[in-house]
């Protein structure tokens, strides 16, 4: 608490009042989350995106309006998660044997044994780059030439990329590196800087309450002359304008992010720069706030899956898992498996768990333990 003295006495020389001291109220500092509750919620955050986005998949915010008004809740009676979220266990399962070790190596292995050397069926939902990933390896293609396909640009990395920033908690770059070991096997380019900046944009909420320094630290690890640094610089920017504006509406907000970086008659919705740039435009608009996060994304369109996902792994790390709403949540069960079969039965929050960083130890606590 700091203190104040009152003003000096009126210079009319009228008696005034026995100076006092009074009080002047702090802010009050920020909660403390603990890593684990972070981390349950970036991945937490990730699949309810992901089953919040998956019906708006690929449509107009016109359609969305014309087939629900405004999205904000499930509109599906049986809400699940697509490629997103079974990818992202995919990668978080692998990340948290290999840990900092992780190779490339290790990655493709992983895609064979996991993935394109079982005869499973379509691996239906995956996206055009795992696709053309899967076909180059069963062809006998190595990484990183495994990559090399007319989808390496796609948002397919981004929509796996919350794992690495929550095991590197605290250290983007740290996350940025092996986010990019992981996309070696199946992106290239732009595809790559899209998970590189959403891996250290997570990494950066799992110790932050500031949602500025998010953004900060995503475009801390991409080439400020790459498309994703521009598509970002021109959401969040737009993001930030808009919500200055004193007559803005949320739909003008979204408006707003939309045009600075959809790719008007492209018929791709999963292109990195524009999905990636929609996501943390959709996290500045709400400030951080997941739920406003997440329904921004989700209500802008286009890949609205991975979209959400990205935002609402944002926000659930700065937020921690309390601040995703209980419905949503409790309707996240373990994955179906529809595009990954061995995937089945598992949940999110297991990876989560075990991926959550170790607290750091005080100082002076193992003196006193022993």
């Amino acid at each position: 608490m700091s203190v104040s003295v009152d003003p000096d006495p009126p210079a009319d020389g009228t008696a005034a009042p026995p100076r006092r001291l009074r009080t002047v109220p702090r802010r009050r500092p920020p909660a403390v989350i603990s890593l684990r509750d972070r981390a349950r919620g970036a991945l937490l955050g990730l699949a309810v995106g992901d089953a919040l986005g998956a019906p708006a998949e690929n449509l107009k915010p016109s359609q969305i309006r014309e087939r629900w008004g405004r999205i904000e809740g499930f509109v599906a009676d049986d809400p699940a998660g697509t490629d997103d979220t079974e990818y992202a266990i995919f990668s978080g399962l692998l990340l948290a044997e290999k840990g900092t070790a992780l190779t490339l190596a290790d990655v493709e292995e992983a895609w064979h044994t996991w993935i394109a050397d079982r005869d499973e069926g379509a691996f239906r939902g995956a996206g055009f780059s795992e696709r053309g990933t899967l076909e180059n390896l069963r062809r006998g293609l190595a990484a990183p030439i495994s990559a090399q396909h007319r989808h390496a640009w796609s948002d397919g990395l981004a929509m796996r990329a919350a794992p690495f920033g929550v095991h590197a908690a605290g250290r983007p770059a740290e996350a940025a590196r092996l986010v990019a070991i992981d996309g070696t096997v199946s992106h290239d380019g732009e595809g790559i800087l899209g998970g590189q900046a959403v891996a250290a944009g997570v990494a950066a909420a799992m110790v932050s309450h500031n949602p500025d320094a998010v953004v900060q630290a995503a475009l801390s690890v991409v080439p400020e002359d790459s498309w994703t640094a521009r598509s970002l610089h021109r959401a969040v920017r737009a993001a930030r304008l808009a919500r200055r504006d004193p007559e803005a509406t949320q739909l003008s907000m979204e408006r707003a992010v939309r045009k600075a970086v959809v790719i008007g008659g492209y018929p791709w919705t999963d292109l990195a720069p524009e999905a990636v740039g929609l996501a943390f435009g959709a996290f500045a608009v709400a400030r951080g706030d997941f739920r406003g996060a997440v329904l921004t994304a989700v209500n802008m369109g286009r890949d609205a899956d991975t979209t959400a996902a990205v935002a609402g792994a944002l926000a659930g790390a700065l937020h921690g898992e309390c601040a995703i709403p209980s419905p949503w949540a409790r309707a996240i069960g373990p994955v179906r498996g529809t595009c990954l079969p061995l995937m089945a039965g598992r949940h999110i929050l297991d990876v989560a768990d075990r991926l959550t960083p170790p607290a750091p130890t005080a100082p002076g606590a193992a003196g006193a333990a022993s």
